[in-house]
């Protein structure tokens, strides 16, 4: 654990926290401090693999079981967690999946699940963690906010994406969401932001990466040359849970080496 952890005391929730990214965010936080839900939704065994890497490095954690899309799921997850950490201080609405197919073959199916998971399944978290944070109160010592939310978003939050209609549409759905839900919520104390990654090498994009010759397809998208990690979010997401970064809310972070520049038109298009 850091020294001087940033989330001393905080309690963290990270959905999708099994993989990828959300066991990033997941292990940072640990590492500074809060005390951390692992939450998934399949491969109950990877969650306690998180869990333990979590406590081997002198955090504290636990996993908990919901799909992101079901109301009492949901719920039961916040009750649980109230049970074990007492409350809920830092939301990362982490979970999401991809369901690709060309957009006249695409089933209504793909499209709802995506939407389901990836912008209902936020709005169901914050919601929860909102009322948590309203009933609790300021607790100074721990936090300068009531409470905070982080939403994973992406770059097609802004680019658009063929072949991934529902994907981006939900992504887009994130943007206004975030700030919809920091507009209303900033006069209570509530800090709501977005971070939004670019190419990240998780197991979701794998095919992006997992070859020399799509590694350096990919890279011609990115100006910095290179790929990103799990970690480069992970410290992102600590910054934005803790009270350096106060002054903050209703604002999108672009984690992506430059992607969002199109870097198309750097020799004039």
């Amino acid at each position: 654990m850091n020294q001087n952890p940033k989330l001393k005391g905080q309690a963290a929730l990270v959905t999708g926290a099994n993989s990828g990214i959300g066991e990033a965010v997941a292990i940072a936080m640990g590492n500074d401090g809060a005390n951390v839900v692992v939450n998934y939704v399949s491969k109950p065994e990877v969650a306690q693999q998180v869990v333990d890497k979590i406590k081997a490095a002198g955090g504290n954690a636990i996993a908990l079981h919901a799909d992101v899309s079901k109301e009492d799921q949901v719920q039961a997850m916040f009750q649980a967690m109230y049970k074990e950490f007492g409350t809920i201080d830092i939301l990362v609405n982490n979970a999401g999946l991809q369901q690709d197919a060309p957009f006249e073959n695409m089933t209504l199916a793909q499209w709802q699940l995506v939407i389901d998971v990836n912008l209902t399944g936020q709005f169901l978290c914050a919601r929860e963690a909102t009322r948590e944070f309203l009933r609790r109160g300021m607790v100074p010592e721990r936090s300068a906010a009531l409470g905070k939310i982080i939403c994973m978003s992406s770059v097609h939050q802004v680019i658009p994406w063929a072949g991934h209609v529902n994907y981006a549409t939900s992504k887009g759905g994130i943007n206004l969401l975030m700030q919809s839900m920091a507009q209303e919520l900033a006069p209570k104390k509530i800090r709501i932001n977005s971070i939004a990654p670019g190419a990240i090498q998780t197991p979701i994009n794998r095919s992006a990466w997992e070859t020399p010759e799509a590694l350096k397809s990919l890279l011609t998208l990115i100006p910095y040359n290179r790929i990103g990690q799990p970690e480069d979010i992970g410290k992102v997401a600590v910054w934005l849970a803790s009270d350096e970064s106060d002054y903050i809310t209703g604002a999108t972070i672009f984690v992506d080496g430059g992607m969002t520049l199109y870097p198309g038109f750097s020799t004039n298009g």
